[in-house]
């Protein structure tokens, strides 16, 4: 099953579930928005394979992405098995990253 994360209308991103689940992984423990987290558990947990930021308040959208601009790539370097796939998954990851961009979030030296 794949997953699908849409940053904003017309900007999304798809993978498979195993790196849908492993991007909403990533960010559960860190968010500081309890509610958020436990949102994006219950789609983990209940193989929902979407997550919308829109659903989100404004402050967990940022946080969200400040999260993945931080961490994601990185964190994907470090965890995932060292196999022949690796360096497609850490580029995908990337992609998430660079749509981020693409969505209109700001940077952290952006007004907001």
């Amino acid at each position: 099953m794949a997953g699908l994360i849409v940053l904003k209308p017309g900007v999304d991103w798809t993978a498979t579930g195993g790196l849908f689940d492993l991007t909403l992984e990533f960010l559960i423990p860190r968010l500081a928005d309890r509610q958020a987290a436990d949102h994006l558990q219950e789609i983990v947990d209940n193989n929902l394979g979407s997550l919308w930021l829109d659903n989100l308040p404004a402050a967990a959208r940022r946080e969200i992405v400040r999260h993945w601009r931080d961490g994601l790539v990185t964190a994907g370097e470090r965890q995932l098995p060292e196999t022949e796939h690796k360096a497609n998954v850490i580029r995908h990851l990337q992609e998430l990253v660079d749509a981020t961009y693409s969505a209109g979030f700001p940077g952290p030296n952006d007004p907001e």
